[in-house]
């Protein structure tokens, strides 16, 4: 047993002390905000490629993997056991998505607890497990904080279980490499959870956020992790012929290139370990990453959307240029809810925006009934007007709707377009 610990904080000290080739060689020729990518030899701790891996970056819910740790560490220490059932607080029941509904007053047990976590990523289930083991959120989130410190994440703070936005709550891809590591170490009985690709709850069936599982070889764990504010995060192990890679992605613009990274980043580096160093200069053995390159526009998660489409390129279409950044859309905040629970959230917005009394916005809203409605409560407009002539880079919101306006097909709804910005 204690070599084993002796070789976890060696290969910890290994990940933490680790400069590569990679990072330095083909760097991305600008600092992006959010991406950060950390591939290493979980048996040696050799970083075998790196980016921006020790800058800031927000967890999301790869908040829940130290969540889960602690959980860990309670259970091997007797304090609960799986069957234990936990109650559910006013304040677990009011996370938002992504998350299970739990009425206050109900219990979950402590497995349940666990498969929640690592394929719905339910936000109330982390909540019900850090009040249940730390007496509350607040001073749970400290447990976790001195956990990571404990563990060599020399640069991560929590402020909450579920990795719900907090601009205190940050790590880096560096730490969370190492929180997968000794996950594998300390807690290797309980990782065959973070396989699991369904769950069953209340009469739903969850399917896990995972897709790498199964169409990747190898992959068999661990979490994703998504807000606006992060990206699209993804920690992942492997494991091929004896030899175990951990890969760490964060800040990706979607879901799908961001696995479509990481499947890269997993078959670059069980070539790179496959290489024969007596035949093979060990300093050449990261060139199996050479073709790899930062993801397109990787900051591109948070932006407005519409119709499916960044605004800043509708923008750029009609007027050359990219606002992005004095452009904001209300969105409802989801912490990797799924594509059904972002619908309900947006659809509970609406009807808020609906009843709002400062403005009459009907229903059911198109291009051609939209004009008339105006008219009824304001100046007569040659095009919709949405909101006085606020200007964004030499293009004003009006004028905006009224090219959309003109390319739209009759009876085309932008009802969902302008309720959001009726509530800005």
């Amino acid at each position: 047993m204690a070599a084993e610990v002796w070789s976890r904080a060696f290969r910890g000290s290994a990940i933490a002390a680790s400069v590569t080739i990679t990072a330095a060689v083909i760097a991305p020729a600008a600092h992006a905000e959010k991406y950060a990518a950390i591939v290493v030899d979980a048996d040696t701790g050799e970083v075998l490629h790196a980016r921006n891996q020790d800058d800031p970056r927000y967890p999301a819910s790869l908040t829940k993997v130290m969540t889960l740790y602690l959980l860990f560490d309670a259970i091997d220490a007797g304090e609960v056991s799986l069957k234990d059932k936990m109650k559910v607080s006013r304040n677990a029941a009011a996370q938002p998505p992504s998350n299970l509904r739990l009425k206050a007053g109900d219990t979950i047990s402590v497995e349940d607890a666990i498969f929640a976590l690592v394929t719905k990523s339910a936000n109330d289930v982390a909540v019900v497990v850090a009040e249940h083991l730390g007496g509350s959120e607040r001073k749970f989130a400290n447990q976790m904080t001195d956990k990571a410190s404990e563990l060599g994440l020399a640069n991560t703070t929590f402020r909450n279980a579920s990795g719900l936005p907090n601009t205190a709550q940050l790590t880096t891809a560096r730490d969370l490499a190492i929180l997968a590591d000794a996950l594998l170490d300390n807690h290797g009985d309980y990782y065959h959870y973070f396989q699991t690709q369904r769950f069953s709850w209340g009469g739903m069936t969850y399917k896990s956020h995972n897709n790498l599982i199964g169409p990747v070889d190898g992959v068999d764990g661990i979490k994703t992790g998504y807000t606006r504010a992060s990206g699209f995060n993804l920690m992942t192990s492997a494991e091929r012929d004896g030899r175990r890679i951990i890969a760490i992605m964060l800040g990706g613009a979607s879901a799908k290139s961001r696995d479509a990274h990481v499947t890269e980043l997993v078959e670059s580096a069980f070539v790179s370990i496959g290489q024969t160093p007596e035949v093979i200069d060990p300093n050449a053995r990261l060139v199996s990453f050479a073709s790899l390159s930062t993801p397109l526009n990787p900051n591109a998660a948070a932006e407005p959307m519409l119709n499916g489409r960044p605004l800043s390129a509708i923008l750029a279409e009609n007027n050359g240029k990219q606002p992005v950044s004095m452009l904001r859309e209300v969105e409802v905040e989801v912490g990797e809810g799924d594509a059904s629970e972002q619908a309900s959230a947006a659809a509970e917005v609406t009807a808020q925006i609906t009843n709002t009394p400062d403005y009459d916005v009907p229903n059911t809203l198109s291009v051609t009934s939209y004009a008339p409605t105006q008219a009824s409560v304001s100046a007569p407009a040659s095009a919709p007007q949405i909101l006085p002539a606020l200007t964004f880079d030499g293009i004003s919101v009006s004028e905006y709707e009224a090219r959309q306006a003109a390319k739209a097909a009759a009876g085309k709804s932008v009802s969902d377009y302008t309720r959001r910005q009726l509530r800005r």
